[in-house]
């Protein structure tokens, strides 16, 4: 049952015209980005694809539970990192499918420590529950 008690902190609105080989945009028509598909040749030049674009964003939301994981354990973290890496996955049935691996550096912090930190931020990370379901998300410490 969804929690209802939900209080919107904020909410971003972005427009793409011409899908993966096209731009994003602000609904005020401000660009943000000019798309690259990797699938097309040349593509790469453009800019990047939206993997990439997702890549960083999950990236960057994971380690923002990350830290909130790590201080909620009394193991605040400096210096770490988070890499992510999206794949584009195709079935055999012509259906398409991501596949994510979080990469994370936990400088200081022992290896059993850092995989509960890690496995704790998974579960409250927004894009980790967003994908709950659909998408194997693996988590690597390295």
């Amino acid at each position: 049952m969804p929690n209802t008690s939900m209080k919107t902190l904020f909410t971003e609105e972005a427009i793409s015209e011409g899908g993966r080989s096209g731009t994003i945009k602000t609904p005020n028509g401000l660009p943000i980005v000019t798309l690259g598909n990797p699938l097309e040749s040349g593509g790469e030049k453009r800019g990047p694809g939206p993997e990439l674009l997702f890549a960083g964003a999950y990236s960057a939301c994971y380690h923002g539970a990350l830290s909130n994981a790590a201080r909620k354990r009394g193991t605040p973290v400096t210096d770490s990192t988070v890499r992510a890496l999206v794949g584009l996955n195709e079935d055999d049935q012509g259906g398409y499918h991501l596949s994510v691996e979080l990469h994370a550096q936990l400088p200081g912090i022992d290896r059993a420590q850092a995989q509960r930190i890690m496995e704790e931020a998974h579960k409250t990370c927004p894009y980790s529950k967003a994908l709950r379901g659909d998408t194997a998300v693996k988590l690597v410490l390295d």
